[in-house]
């Protein structure tokens, strides 16, 4: 909105107009506004959730501490969906293919979030939205981001072939550039389901090799593969978010964290020279997604003012899977999803406890007749609640190794 009537007033000649065409000028008031939404409008949430008796119901699993959260307000993602699209709208440019898609993310999965705290909270269901209402929610958002990787002219990436004798004959029409090194590339921007891989030579993995067999219809063939892998990323990251949000500012300093990361590796990945400095893929129009990442930055770390310990306000679902399903579509659309199971280890970490804990007493209780656990509780969170480590000091080490993750996650660009 600011950036169109800014483009217009800077061809008027207006001294100062061309500031918005800096990302980083816009990403700073993009930060610092989405950080006082979430500080002054969450205030005023707080106090109408307490007016209106809108707390949570806290189950008694015998952890310390857990009857002073009864009755603290729920639903407090809304306060970090508000602080996320109002600067998103107001800095950054709409006519963004992945803009969109990130918004479309934030309010998608915002609602569902929001359903579900509806029914726990107002009609006193504590199953909140049946499971499978949930995955279909998540699947259709798969379904918006790989269809439009598939038919949008604008997610793209750009593309360097070595000029040799081979490629002098075919790509004679391209464009060539010039790399530090003095090697010639001829560049192009490429629609390819293409995307960066750890600690192996280019950091490049292409779905098409996961359909070598399929001759001439791999490249038809690819984008199915494609668009379920993109499925599985935002199903299982924004449980993931979700499952992690079970301490005081758990799961709101992890994303902080790794929104962070994400706005670093989206920064160098849309420009053109940091992207050859770091020899990483250029993808074209991604730069603008630091705008979204500044808001995401200052929303969560706005709302950890009132979530740290002890929780003024709880997020809920509304927003435990809208912050998952942004990570997940943020890291696709920057082509570093591969990097997921590095840059979101806590979630991973917290996924897994729960998937072995009940497996494991499935497969006890079926051999021994009797159930057995891996875990005291999970999410693993609780398993050291109930060894008797404070709940400050759980969330202070969770984000600690965090961001020991993230630091692994920006070096593993040059490691290969």
């Amino acid at each position: 909105m600011f950036y169109e009537l800014f483009k217009y007033l800077e061809n008027l000649d207006l001294p100062g107009a061309g500031m918005f065409e800096y990302i980083s000028f816009r990403a700073a008031l993009t930060v610092i506004t989405s950080l006082l939404i979430s500080l002054f409008i969450g205030k005023s949430i707080i106090r109408f959730l307490q007016k209106k008796q809108i707390g949570e119901t806290v189950r008694n699993l015998g952890l310390d501490g857990q009857n002073q959260k009864q009755g603290t307000p729920t639903m407090g993602g809304i306060i970090i969906i508000a602080s996320i699209v109002v600067p998103v709208l107001l800095f950054g440019k709409l006519d963004n293919v992945y803009v969109i898609l990130m918004l479309i993310t934030t309010i998608w999965l915002g609602v569902i979030g929001f359903l579900d705290d509806y029914i726990k909270v107002f009609l006193k269901n504590k199953e909140g939205l049946r499971g499978k209402f949930k995955i279909i929610g998540q699947v259709g958002l798969g379904l918006i981001v790989g269809i439009t990787f598939l038919l949008s002219d604008d997610a793209v990436i750009r593309e360097r072939i070595p000029v040799n004798e081979e490629t002098k004959t075919e790509y004679i029409h391209l464009p060539t550039v010039t790399n530090d090194n003095g090697e010639e590339y001829f560049v192009r921007d490429h629609k390819t389901p293409l995307t960066t891989i750890p600690f192996v030579k280019d950091n490049e993995f292409n779905y098409t090799w996961l359909v070598w067999f399929a001759g001439k219809y791999k490249d038809k063939l690819v984008w199915l593969i494609f668009v379920l892998v993109v499925i599985f990323i935002v199903t299982a990251v924004s449980n993931g978010a979700n499952l992690t949000d079970g301490l005081d500012g758990l799961a709101t300093g992890s994303a902080a964290i790794i929104g962070t990361t994400l706005g670093i590796l989206a920064y160098v990945s849309g420009n053109a020279i940091f992207a050859d400095y770091l020899n990483i893929m250029y993808i074209p129009n991604a730069g603008e997604l630091v705008i979204f990442a500044a808001a995401f930055i200052g929303a969560t770390i706005g709302f950890l003012w009132y979530n740290s310990f002890p929780a003024q306000i709880f997020m809920g679902d509304t927003g435990s899977l809208a912050l998952g399903g942004i990570i997940a579509v943020f890291a696709i659309v920057i082509r570093k999803e591969l990097l997921i199971p590095i840059l979101c280890g806590i979630y991973l970490f917290e996924s897994l406890s729960v998937i072995m804990q009940v497996s494991w007493f499935k497969h006890t209780k079926k051999k021994f007749g009797e159930g057995r656990r891996i875990f005291l509780m999970a999410p693993a969170h609780h398993h050291y609640q109930k060894k008797g480590y404070p709940e400050a000091k759980i969330v202070t080490r969770f984000w600690i190794i965090g961001l020991l993750l993230a630091v692994i996650t920006i070096v593993t660009l040059k490691i290969r």
